[in-house]
């Protein structure tokens, strides 16, 4: 008998014999069969769900995994192992290396391609792939997870989109991240190697690891995202959680930059006026927080939380780390520094008789005024006398700065004896706008100088300005093949007009992707249109929508739609 079709034989994760096996049908409904779901981004202190449509079972995803997978000769004794071909997956989703299926853009400049906050599923970006076989623009690391997921989803891998907030950069395998200063409280940006990503976004994938002693089996994570080179080319895990979790990073691949990402200590360093470098401060409790992917389908949905109105997330911190602070905690930290490139740098010093806490006064709407707060409490029984620096910049979500906003000196500054005050740094929007990059990400950092003590106090963090909400009223029920309407609106909150605006829908079984230019949005004024879709399968649908325009990105909304025969 011939066929006019290609047969693929694929992981099947529903087989006990299967290296790939998942014992829980819950969990096999969201990580092999859910086509839809949320990959979290922002910032810890303010977090939401990105809707974003996976698309595994749409035309041509399967043939586009198969092509790259035919293309890489490496891999034809190897496919029947998901260790070896997630640890590819990881390689071929970006482009860095191998002709991979998307190009990373962190420049701000997107001439020659798509913004990386344009998509908002793997669908349009795996099928332009296969259509042209070249490498699409551009991604970042969200996107590139996205895709990830798609691409094990579709070869019976299951697969999940795991974010990390506070996620930790660390470039020379020291498992720590080192921030440099000089004399005056300046970053000294030309040894600052690593970084602190306000969010990151990577893979987990489940499967048994017969490579590895017992009890490695179960959750790996891989990351996509082209950060650094791993045996030459762009690629990373997978990595065991339980080895993550324990400190065991001796155990492949790449377990010393995972453990890194969610649990490295971060150590300031400030550069004397003889050149030599002084540990003037380090924070245990920073890195890794929330980590976050989408409840699967099915469970209870989770509490309403201060950081994310969002009942769909799950917490996966406790899966990657112990509870912070903890005795194993800070076990697996030390494991893990063992193998450190700088082995023994921690330095507790001791502790200060003034007590500092930096903070944003309330979350900011973009286009709004803000404020950022130095809290200080002078607990001795004399007067001390500060002197530093209070500043705010704008940046990247990767932890890079972008351009500096504000700045309030701290000169000889007195604290009464067992007294506290407050210090403030008012910030407009006009002192702001012009020097935002994508996502509204903003930083503010302290120095501070006791004078009386010479102790040092230094802080960083970060918080991004908050974006209006897309609403999106639809029908909650429709027909296959019958034409319906949905009405998207939202309110400009910006004092300028917005220009140069795109609307992006999509909806796996309502709609194709459609891009639909906008006219202008006068500034605090409602814009709203209107968006037609046929849809081509019955079951609950998810239709997501994306604004993007020069002035303002990546304004979302959702609604779920109830599709029968």
């Amino acid at each position: 008998m011939c066929h006019d079709q290609n047969i693929y034989l694929l992981f099947n994760p529903w087989c006990k014999d299967d290296q790939v096996y998942l014992h829980e049908q819950d969990l096999l409904n969201e990580y092999i069969l859910n086509d839809k779901g949320r990959i979290y981004v922002g910032n810890q202190k303010s977090m939401n769900g990105r809707k974003w449509n996976f698309g595994q079972f749409e035309k041509d995803i399967l043939d586009c995994a198969m092509y790259l997978l035919d293309n890489n000769v490496s891999l034809w004794s190897t496919r029947g192992d998901p260790v070896k071909m997630a640890r590819k997956i990881s390689a071929l989703a970006n482009g860095s290396d191998e002709y991979g299926v998307l190009e990373g853009n962190w420049s701000g400049d997107y001439e020659g391609g798509k913004s990386p906050l344009h998509w908002v599923g793997s669908i349009a970006i795996l099928q332009e792939y296969y259509k042209t076989k070249e490498t699409v623009c551009y991604g970042q690391c969200w996107v590139f997870s996205g895709i990830t997921t798609t691409l094990c989803r579709t070869l019976g891998i299951p697969a999940r989109s795991v974010t990390n907030f506070a996620s930790a950069h660390d470039c020379d395998g020291s498992i720590s991240i080192d921030n440099h200063f000089d004399s005056t409280g300046d970053s000294l940006e030309e040894l600052n190697d690593d970084s602190v990503w306000n969010f990151h976004v990577w893979n987990d994938v489940w499967m048994a690891r017969p490579d590895l002693p017992k009890g490695y089996g179960g959750w790996q994570a891989i990351d996509a995202t082209p950060q650094e080179a791993s045996n030459g080319i762009y690629q990373c895990g997978p990595a065991p959680l339980a080895a993550i979790k324990t400190g065991e990073v001796y155990l492949p691949f790449d377990t010393p930059f995972v453990f890194a990402e969610v649990n490295a200590d971060r150590v300031f360093w400030q550069m004397t006026e003889t050149g030599d470098l002084k540990n003037i401060g380090l924070q245990k409790h920073s890195i890794g927080k929330h980590i976050s992917t989408h409840l699967p389908t099915g469970k209870q949905l989770g509490n309403w939380e201060t950081f994310c109105y969002d009942r769909y997330r799950e917490d996966v911190t406790n899966q990657y780390k112990h509870p912070e602070g903890s005795n194993e905690e800070r076990a697996a930290v030390m494991r893990a520094n063992q193998e450190s490139t700088k082995k023994g740098i921690y330095h507790e010093g001791k502790a200060m008789d003034v007590q500092f806490e930096l903070l944003e006064k309330e979350a900011a709407p973009y286009g709004k005024d803000f404020e950022i707060i130095l809290k200080i409490s002078n607990n001795s029984d004399e007067i001390r006398t500060l002197s530093g620096c209070i500043c705010t910049s704008t940046m990247y979500y990767t932890g890079v700065p972008a351009k500096r906003v504000k700045s309030l000196a701290i000169e000889n500054e007195k604290i009464a004896a067992n007294k506290s005050k407050e210090l403030i740094l008012k910030v407009t929007f006009d002192e702001y706008y012009s020097k935002l990059v994508d996502q509204c990400h903003m930083k503010m950092s302290c120095m501070c100088t006791i004078l009386e003590t010479k102790h040092t106090y230094v802080d960083q963090d970060t918080f991004r300005l908050i974006k209006p909400e897309l609403k999106i009223k639809a029908p909650a029920t429709g027909k296959v093949g019958e034409k319906m309407k949905a009405e998207v609106s939202f309110t400009n909150p910006l004092p300028c007009a917005l220009t140069s605006s795109e609307l992006t829908v999509e909806g796996t079984g309502l709609t194709k992707n459609q891009v639909l230019l906008q006219s202008i949005v006068p500034s605090n004024q409602t814009f709203m249109t209107t968006v037609e879709i046929i849809p081509t399968k019955a079951g609950l649908r998810e239709l997501i929508v994306s604004f993007n325009s020069k002035e303002l990105e990546m304004v979302d909304g959702s609604c779920e739609i109830k599709i029968s025969e």
